[in-house]
């Protein structure tokens, strides 16, 4: 059965107090609508239409090819909402769910549970709702004598015995979607914001006979919407404790839960430990029994086993085993480094391959290079990559020894087994076996210092 989903990001969110469309702030790695979109794929959603409105291109920037769009030029309430995605999903048969774009916090597992409910219960609709003692200004769930939800009602239209009801409305539903569409039109907007509300359906659905349900959450932190800064800080504290708790209940170990910032797709392999202060973000991988942290980023990356990161940053790269990187190194621009290597204190690796047991132990940097195995790059040195106008690439062959301060003025060849003297600017291509120098000889003068005196005063 094909299931869609309508995912209501329209809105401002005027007390963000931002010039950016509510649904783009960021939870931990991405964007909010981002961690909502991804978890309705999670839960084998198909079809995502997102409805923009305030800044759509900025919307549309960041969700990309992730979603079709349709567009809520005037946001005239989520009834409206559906009204304008009406020539997009009227003619399917189906499934739809309803969601809004500022709860990030619910889970495919959640989204799953209530396409399970809906279908065994054959409801023509299922709202997920939540319990609590004080359901606060969440609309209530008004259900009949046979348990059947006939409507929601708005707190501010609530008198005191209906606010005395727990079950509320969440703001996520699923609906048959033919049934959707064809009473859509049904709603009007005769209440004090001369809004169409969603809402609202469920109470013609009643009347029309048909089957309304609600499905209870039980983790009620899921059904956070976020309106400002301070839930937006609120919800990510609550999504950097479940991932850090996930992980650490499949054998990694968090040293420092509260300062360790992990992101919804990363992936971290048993008995590997991650020290405080570390952020790992986007489709990140991180094997077992490496040593991350602390003080490190590691972003869009990929991390085989037994290797240690400390006080460092990878950005976009490949790290295989049994390496050890930092303190104080950077990695970036899809640099891959293979077994055994050593990149030390101050490095700086740019779109570089590096071979198996190369070092690089300190102070140097090698941008758009090609190095061999058993390559050692002393203190240092640099790949002179860029002329001006562009850049260039340096291969380093095996076994080659680049003495401390070097410059490898790119595009250059050091053939394997090559030795740079220390100190040297190569201009050349350098051939295998041979020794390059390219440096002032030195001279001695004797007695020198003696004859360089200030004067006296």
């Amino acid at each position: 059965m094909k299931i869609n989903a309508i995912v209501l990001a329209a809105g401002k969110g005027t007390r963000m107090k931002s010039k950016y469309p509510k649904v783009i702030h960021k939870l931990l790695d991405k964007p909010m609508i981002m961690h909502v979109i991804a978890n309705l794929k999670k839960a084998n959603v198909s079809n995502i239409i997102s409805v923009v409105g305030y800044q759509a291109e900025l919307v549309k920037e960041v969700v990309k090819e992730e979603s079709q769009y349709a567009y809520q030029n005037e946001q005239l309430g989520t009834g409206h909402a559906i009204m304008v995605v009406e020539e997009l999903l009227k003619d399917q048969q189906g499934l739809t769910i309803v969601i809004c774009g500022d709860t990030p916090l619910i889970s495919s597992e959640t989204i799953e549970a209530l396409i399970e409910h809906h279908l065994h219960h054959k409801n023509s609709a299922t709202i997920l709702t939540g319990v609590l003692d004080d359901a606060l200004q969440y609309g209530r769930i008004i259900r009949d004598e046979n348990n059947n939800v006939k409507e929601i009602v708005e707190y501010k239209d609530a008198d005191d015995t209906i606010k005395q009801i727990k079950e509320f409305n969440t703001g996520t539903y699923i609906f048959d979607n033919q049934i959707l569409f064809n009473l859509i039109n049904q709603l009007d907007n005769d209440n004090a914001q001369n809004e169409y509300y969603l809402t609202d359906i469920i109470a013609i659905m009643y009347q029309n006979k048909l089957k309304v349900d609600g499905c209870i959450l039980n983790d009620l932190e899921e059904t956070i919407g976020i309106n400002d800064r301070k839930t937006l800080a609120y919800a990510q504290k609550i999504m950097q404790e479940k991932i850090n708790d996930k992980l650490m209940a499949n054998g990694v170990s968090i040293i420092d839960p509260a300062s360790t910032y992990i992101g919804s797709d990363v992936t971290i392999g048993a008995d590997t430990i991650i020290k405080a202060n570390t952020h790992l973000y986007g489709p990140t991988s991180i094997g077992e029994d490496c040593l991350i942290g602390p003080n490190t980023e590691i972003v869009n990356s990929i991390i085989l086993d037994n290797t240690t990161i400390i006080h460092s940053h990878v950005h976009d790269s490949t790290i295989k085993n049994n390496v050890k990187i930092g303190p104080y190194a950077r990695l970036r621009q899809h640099c891959v480094i293979e077994d055994d290597v050593n990149i030390g204190n101050f490095v700086e690796f740019k779109k570089t391959v590096f071979g198996k047991r190369s070092k690089s132990a300190h102070l140097s940097y090698l941008g758009d290079s090609i190095v061999g195995n058993d390559v050692n790059i002393g203190c240092g040195s640099i790949t002179v990559n860029y002329d001006g106008k562009a850049k260039h690439q340096t291969i380093i062959e095996d076994n080659v020894f680049v003495g401390c301060n070097s410059n490898l003025i790119a595009p250059i060849k050091i053939e394997a087994n090559a030795v740079i003297a220390a100190g040297t600017t190569v201009t050349n291509d350098v051939p295998s076996e041979s020794l390059a120098i390219g440096r002032v000889r030195q001279e001695i003068k004797n007695d020198f210092s003696t004859k360089f005196k200030p004067e006296d005063k």
